[in-house]
């Protein structure tokens, strides 16, 4: 049974995220099991690396999947990227080690972030980047990444409302600025629901001197979300890459 991993990149905008939905198939899930079912002619169920949620996107998406037939992988990428819409890209697809999952293998991914700072328009960008015109402090915002980064309780950073873990590990926290963009980059062992989007939207909270730098460390021992940030839009947000061994 050969097991495939499929590397991917999406543009979120019209769908309703990454999860497969019972109710309707504008999901990237949903789209790629159909598609593949019908190359191998059977049952094809893709686990993905994270489910990202409506209206985000992903430039380095990792699935894989098991399949009773056994097809070169160079003809199924060739299907696949003759008959995917034209917002869904699949990047390369090769045999995987037999206990290869794309997310329990997962090391670590990395999500940018893209703030469009500038009051002139951003027509051409406009589905990738969050506009919010203003300025804002590059080393508050520094000053406050660098308290994130480590092993921490994310909780007030989170949309969890379950009593599961919310110990995360951010191992590096970037803010560069290009021209009028703002790029937030976050690499970590795992992310939260919302995790990245309010982590953003509390150091723009930073960068606009609505918050101390030091909040950061009172949030993450206090763990009460309506004390952080606001959540930012999806639209703005984009998986990078997931790393392997």
């Amino acid at each position: 049974m050969p097991n495939y991993k499929l590397l991917l990149e999406y543009d979120g905008s019209r769908y309703h995220g990454w999860q497969r939905l019972q109710t309707q198939d504008l999901t990237i899930q949903g789209k790629l099991e159909a598609l593949l079912s019908r190359i191998f002619d059977e049952t094809v169920e893709l686990q993905g690396s994270g489910r990202t949620d409506a209206g985000v996107h992903a430039k380095g998406q990792v699935a894989s999947f098991h399949t009773l037939r056994d097809l070169p992988p160079d003809e199924v990428l060739q299907q696949l990227r003759a008959y995917l819409p034209e917002d869904i890209g699949a990047r390369s697809l090769e045999y995987a080690p037999p206990r290869f999952h794309a997310r329990l293998s997962a090391l670590e991914k990395t999500y940018c972030y893209r703030v469009w700072t500038s009051s002139e328009p951003c027509v051409f960008q406009r589905r990738f980047v969050y506009s919010l015109p203003g300025h804002y402090s590059l080393p508050a915002m520094e000053a406050a990444a660098q308290l994130l980064e480590g092993t921490h309780d994310f909780r007030a950073f989170s949309a969890v409302k379950t009593k599961k873990s919310t110990l995360r590990t951010l191992r590096r926290v970037e803010i560069t600025r290009q021209g009028s963009e703002l790029i937030f980059s976050f690499t970590g062992d795992g992310f939260l629901h919302h995790m990245v989007r309010i982590l953003t939207g509390t150091l723009l909270e930073i960068g606009r001197g609505e918050l101390p730098p030091e909040q950061v460390t009172a949030l993450l021992k206090g763990g009460k979300r309506a004390e952080a940030g606001f959540t930012v839009p999806a639209k703005g947000l984009c998986l990078m890459e997931v790393r392997y061994k």
